[in-house]
């Protein structure tokens, strides 16, 4: 069964995929002539849900920066443009990303970078760190970088559900199936076609579709460094946590251990080293002894009233992992020349989604980037093998 033409196909209905749906309908672009394909509409294991929810603007390369600034702007406003009740819960408690000696210079020179962008980070020594966050041993430290406002966490199926709604009233069809091929003649992706046998001819499409992002792209014949990653989030309840505790930023260790406060609890987790990179399959298995073995002693060290910790729940998600460079690929392919990316966003999809969405809205209806310059994560970097690194990956 062959579809009537639409203007775009988005593949991947997460909050990337219902962010550019909802910028396609601001920029123009009829409701109706918009197609989201979501295999799993519950999202029960799709990696915005299973998000920590982050938002910074802690970053070493700018465009990264800018990005998270378009998803604080976007919050700032929300009512505005969703209405009375639109709410995503965001807890402005900021980032606090520590660094011994042998980070310092790196982390400096971060905090350079975001300040001159407008970025409100604090440089803190480690005594001042000692006197701000009580509950913190400064053991190993130089210093550390705080975000003094504007960054944070919120919920992602909230901010989700926002653009899909928006999305929804303007026309955008979302359609529950599985992309299975891809109809390529002419430099060109002329056919969609889905598990149900349902064909949809297009004028573009959109790769939103985040841990499988790579083996989308390559229903086009394009290789696409993106790979699911899997990653573990514990959920700790702490009896003796002081109520500043309860009020602390998302802490990010050297060690590569990070935790924030999660109501009365506390969530952490860790990105494993390359070679223990757990197999990226069965969400609902937890490693527990990662936690036992690799998070808590770290953990406790640099917080010492988590000697004293229960896990009382975890969760696991992916990561769309860009194994070049953890950066994002947006922009055109230029061979296949309607083949548009949202992807590898490597743990930073969820506070990059507006920006994503608007810069690959901007494309298909302008040509051009009309806001952020986002040039530099295109995929001539990728065909070349030319990495833009991330250095500020938590």
């Amino acid at each position: 069964m062959v579809d009537k033409q639409k203007d775009v196909v988005i593949v991947g209905g997460a909050v990337v995929g219902c962010a550019t749906a909802y910028y396609l309908v601001q920029s123009g672009v009829p409701g109706e002539r918009i197609a989201v394909v979501e295999r799993d509409p519950s999202f029960a294991t799709c990696s915005t849900a299973r998000s920590a929810g982050g938002l910074r603007q802690q970053f070493s390369t700018p465009e990264n920066i800018a990005m998270s600034q378009v998803t604080l702007d976007l919050i700032r406003n929300l009512k505005e443009r969703f209405g009375p009740d639109a709410d995503v819960g965001f807890r402005e408690q900021g980032y606090l990303i520590l660094a011994s000696d042998s980070g310092s210079s790196i982390l400096k020179s971060n905090v350079e970078t975001q300040r001159e962008r407008g970025a409100d980070i604090v440089l803190l020594s480690a005594e001042e760190l000692a006197a701000r966050f009580p509950w913190l041993a400064i053991d190993g430290l130089a210093c550390g970088s705080f975000g003094q406002s504007g960054e944070g966490w919120l919920d992602p199926v909230s901010l989700t559900d926002l653009f899909r709604r928006a999305a929804r009233a303007a026309g955008v069809e979302y359609i529950h199936d599985t992309v299975t091929a891809m109809e390529v003649s002419d430099n060109a992706v002329q056919c969609v076609v889905l598990a149900s046998g349902r064909r949809i001819t297009c004028g573009a499409v959109v790769n939103a579709a985040g841990p499988s992002a790579g083996m989308v792209a390559a229903l086009a014949g394009i290789q696409l460094p993106v790979e699911a990653r899997k990653r573990y989030i514990y959920v700790l309840d702490c009896r003796e946590a002081t109520q500043e505790l309860r009020r602390a930023p998302l802490t990010a260790d050297p060690t590569g251990v990070w935790f924030r406060p999660e109501g009365q609890l506390f969530i952490c987790g860790l990105s494993p080293e390359e070679e223990n990179e757990p197999p990226a399959e069965d969400l609902d298995y937890i490693d527990h002894a990662f936690f036992e073995e690799e998070i808590w002693p770290k953990l406790a060290a640099r917080v010492p009233v988590f000697e004293s910790v229960k896990v009382v729940n975890a969760w696991a998600g992916f990561y769309d992992y860009n194994t070049l460079d953890q950066n994002a690929v947006i922009g055109l392919h230029p061979e296949v020349r309607n083949f548009y990316f949202a992807n590898g966003f490597s743990g930073h999809g969820l506070q990059q989604a507006a920006a994503a969405g608007r810069a690959v809205s901007e494309l298909i209806v302008h040509g051009a980037f009309q806001t952020l310059d986002l040039t530099r994560f295109g995929y001539a970097r990728i065909a070349e093998g030319r990495p833009l690194r991330e250095l500020n990956v938590i």
